[in-house]
């Protein structure tokens, strides 16, 4: 196998497939990088077993073939070569790969493309598009409330379903680690009618969210029961889908939330965040006491002090102190597209309710804390 390719054709695409590999892996193989290079493209492959990636790139192919390098230390070297450079690839004896630019050369060691493995797709009978900025919201915006739980792994991702009467059916993303909730929907493509409920694995939202990045246009999505496959522009990206049932979450949305605080977002969070310094580092807990036309932000700990912070906000109902996790409130609103938070309350145990002005399939919940 010989190539020979533009550095930053290389780099894009190796970065995708790189982040994929395990680092910490027990299979030897599943540490490198599949290069196949024919008809005048490369092909990138990598896989964990529950991922695989592939991504093709136009590249000058000198001679056909197959091989497999260590994915890690591919990328580090094509990284750090000059912009601009181009990148020769040969296999050589012994199964050696070498790697030349300029005046830098390179070998790596390599593994038989036989022992690579292929992972299976399966029947995907469920197939439609998104453009991506809808694509990238539904993924997006829920993914901070994703759990990190490995007991309650089936929290460890996005749950994606459909819901709504006939007309205005919509697709719907969900995450929760039960201190928070966020669901973000959009109008439900017509031949996405039926599919079932899935949930996508974080590691699998963290690398759509790299392919698409950047990118506009449209997104295919194929899904089973257990698998889905996503498609943009040369890659091609199948995974597992997480085996386990996701919670009733609609039972969490408060619905006799009637005391609203509207506020200006971003100067809301720069005062949850300036407030913040003073919170206990391992509750990191802020309380607001809201009255008619404004909120007061306050935080103490024994060992740093106190803070606090007046604004001005829109709210006539009763006086309220609620108590909420800094991190939490800040991570949801870095979410928000709208200039203005609507704030919902019912009393200062119950979880708040947020929606964001500018997104109305975009739903935010989030549960109160003693401060």
């Amino acid at each position: 196998m010989q190539f020979a390719i533009e550095r930053s054709v290389l780099l894009k695409a190796l970065g995708h497939v790189q982040t994929v590999v395990e680092k910490r892996g027990t299979i030897p193989v599943l540490a490198n990088v599949k290069l196949d290079a024919k008809s005048g493209q490369l092909s990138l492959t990598a896989t964990d077993m529950d991922i695989a990636l592939v991504e093709r790139v136009p590249a000058e192919i000198g001679r056909e073939g197959a091989t497999t390098v260590p994915a890690h230390t591919f990328y580090e070297i094509v990284r750090k070569l000059h912009e601009g450079a181009q990148v020769e690839v040969n296999t050589g004896e012994g199964g050696r790969v070498s790697i030349r630019s300029g005046q830098s050369r390179f070998t790596l060691a390599s593994l038989p493309v036989d022992d690579f493995p292929v992972m299976a797709e399966g029947e995907l009978p469920h197939s439609f598009t998104l453009a991506v900025a809808e694509c990238r919201a539904l993924i997006e915006k829920p993914a901070y409330a994703m759990s990190t739980e490995e007991t309650r792994y089936y929290l460890n991702g996005i749950y994606l379903h459909t819901s709504g009467e006939a007309g205005e059916e919509q697709l719907k993303a969900v995450a929760t680690d039960g201190h928070r909730l966020a669901r973000v929907a959009v109008s439900l493509p017509g031949t996405a009618a039926g599919m079932p409920g899935i949930i996508v694995p974080r590691k699998t939202i963290q690398e759509i969210r790299k392919l698409l990045d950047g990118g506009d246009g449209e997104v295919a999505l194929s899904l089973s029961d257990t698998k889905i496959r996503v498609v943009y522009g040369n890659a091609v990206l199948v995974s597992k889908l997480i085996d386990g049932n996701f919670p009733d979450y609609e039972r969490v949305i408060p619905s006799n939330n009637e005391k609203m605080m509207e506020v200006e977002a971003k100067r809301f969070a720069e005062a949850v965040d300036r407030v913040s310094v003073i919170a206990s580092e391992r509750s990191r807990g802020i309380k607001l006491s809201l009255e008619k036309g404004k909120v007061t932000l306050s935080a103490s700990s024994a060992e740093a002090g106190s803070a606090s912070e007046e604004i001005e906000v829109t709210y006539g109902a009763d006086a309220l102190e609620i108590g909420f996790n800094a991190r939490y409130l800040l991570e949801m609103l870095s979410q928000l597209e709208g200039e203005t938070a609507q704030f919902l309350f019912h009393d200062s145990a119950s979880p708040a309710l947020v929606r964001d002005t500018a997104d109305v399939g975009a739903l935010y919940v989030i549960m109160p804390m003693r401060v």
